[in-house]
């Protein structure tokens, strides 16, 4: 198993596209990754969420605030899904100061061994700070065309795109094209 020992994050909140986690839940474990479901708990030990498509229920018991910096870097990945995730996780109580999902997002995109997906409008996470995607070359929803270009990204018209540490893909139907891509980065020797 290529991925055998390592472990992918996916961020989590409602509004899901249920087919793209769904298929990130078996895709990786095809490949012996642990996948593990992160999201802001706001002090609960789990919340539920429900997909857009089917209002599927999920529940996530893991925070990305409780992650340090050592065990952050200690990811294969990790993945900023479809639908209304990032929209809903770039909430913050104090506009003065980023989401602290962006915040976590810019830290993992300091740790250059850590593979960052980002698919569909999961562009959106990245609003709060555009330097972190500035000059990258990435595709995005064609909904977010202009949010891309406004924060100074390189837009490719391609359904995935890699550009180094980064894997973005245009839609949540392009999941097993993203997953693909990233399956191919963890295992390179």
């Amino acid at each position: 198993m290529a991925l055998e020992g390592k472990k992918i994050a996916v961020l989590l909140e409602s509004d899901y596209y249920e087919p793209e986690i769904w298929y990130y839940q078996h895709r990786f474990a095809e490949e012996g990754a642990e996948l593990q479901l992160l999201t802001r708990l706001w002090g609960n030990d789990c919340l539920t969420f429900l997909g857009h498509e089917y209002r599927a229920p999920l529940e996530v018991r893991q925070s990305f605030e409780d992650i340090d910096d050592e065990a952050l870097a200690s990811y294969g990945a990790v993945i900023v899904p479809a639908g209304m995730v990032a929209d809903r996780l770039r909430y913050t109580e104090d506009v003065s100061k980023v989401p602290p999902a962006t915040e976590f997002l810019r830290r993992a995109f300091s740790c250059p061994q850590v593979v960052k997906g980002i698919i569909c409008h999961g562009m959106w996470l990245l609003a709060p700070a555009p330097e972190i995607i500035r000059g990258r070359r990435v595709t995005v929803h064609n909904n977010l065309l202009g949010d891309a270009r406004n924060m100074g990204a390189v837009y490719v018209d391609e359904d995935v795109v890699v550009d180094g540490d980064l894997v973005t893909a245009r839609t949540g139907g392009h999941c097993h094209l993203m997953a693909r891509a990233i399956i191919d980065l963890l295992s390179a020797p």
